[in-house]
């Protein structure tokens, strides 16, 4: 192994030294068979979804805690009906010691179902603190939202930026997950550019069904041309196979100049997946450092 080689596969180890997760509240069945695959102390986000319910989503954040991981509950605001809703949901999450670190949302509902439209507005009731959030993520959005205009995307970046600062409260940034790493990279720099240097967590799909990652990277907007995806590892004619983000990391880890990136981190969103994933994690680890 080339001085060069060993390099690149110390960095792109070292962006799996603190990864994340992604579960949904029914997943904590699948966390359970996929914790020993886990390391102990990563953070586990747990999403705010509209067919869950209030215990279901403190149910999990302590399932995560339990097990002896970091929960982070997602607070998607245009679900929420109430103030009362939110306080509800924070001092729930206070009283069983998962409150810590949040990530807010503006989440999916075209429309409002309370008070709140969009992360921002969470942040700026200054409740988080007060229930003793120490941790806010928020989104970044490297392609774009199919919903939302690019200045409007960077205006709201920046807004929540200020906000947390001004509280103070520790933030960190989780991207949509991608298919090619240069407009992810180039999209942190624009971050950096304007002043932002919180911690940025990429986005990075699991190991999943050529078809299902498809799906989801339509439902968000990502884009699936045929020279990205071949850039990933798969081909759009080859929909019944799967597909894992070796090559994605391997790009990333040679592309990333912490000069110009700053602190970057891995993100997983696992589509239900949490076991495959944990263990693919563990088995590039081995794979590269062998």
């Amino acid at each position: 192994m080339t001085p060069a080689t060993t390099t690149r596969t110390a960095v792109s180890t070292s962006l799996l030294e603190d990864f994340s997760l992604e579960m949904t509240a029914k997943d904590i069945p699948k966390l359970e068979e996929a914790s020993e695959s886990i390391p102990q102390g990563t953070r586990v986000n747990v999403t705010f979804l509209g067919n869950e319910d209030l215990q279901m989503r403190l149910d999990a954040a302590r399932a995560v805690k339990r097990l002896g991981f970091v929960p982070v509950p997602h607070i998607s605001a245009r679900r929420l009906g109430s103030r009362d809703d939110f306080e509800r949901f924070l001092a729930g999450l206070h009283a069983d010691g998962t409150s810590d670190n949040v990530f807010v949302v503006g989440g999916d509902p075209a429309h409002p179902e309370g008070p709140y439209a969009d992360s921002l507005s969470l942040i700026e009731t200054r409740l988080l603190e007060e229930y003793g959030v120490r941790h806010v993520g928020i989104s970044g959005y490297p392609e774009g939202h199919p919903a939302i205009d690019g200045a409007t995307l960077w205006s709201a970046l920046c807004d929540k930026h200020v906000a947390l600062a001004e509280q103070p409260l520790e933030g960190g940034i989780i991207t949509q997950f991608g298919f090619d790493v240069d407009p992810v990279l180039a999209w942190v720099e624009q971050v950096r550019s304007r002043g932002i240097g919180l911690p940025v967590r990429i986005g990075v799909p699991g190991p999943a069904g050529v078809r299902r990652l498809m799906g989801y990277a339509a439902r968000f907007g990502v884009g699936t041309s045929a020279s990205v995806v071949r850039k990933y590892g798969f081909s759009l004619t080859n929909l019944m196979g799967t597909a894992g983000p070796d090559r994605f990391l391997h790009d990333l880890a040679e592309a990333h100049d912490p000069g110009r990136h700053g602190e970057l981190k891995i993100h997983f969103y696992t589509f239900g997946g949490l076991k495959a994933t944990s263990d693919w994690a563990a088995r590039f680890r081995k794979e590269s450092l062998a």
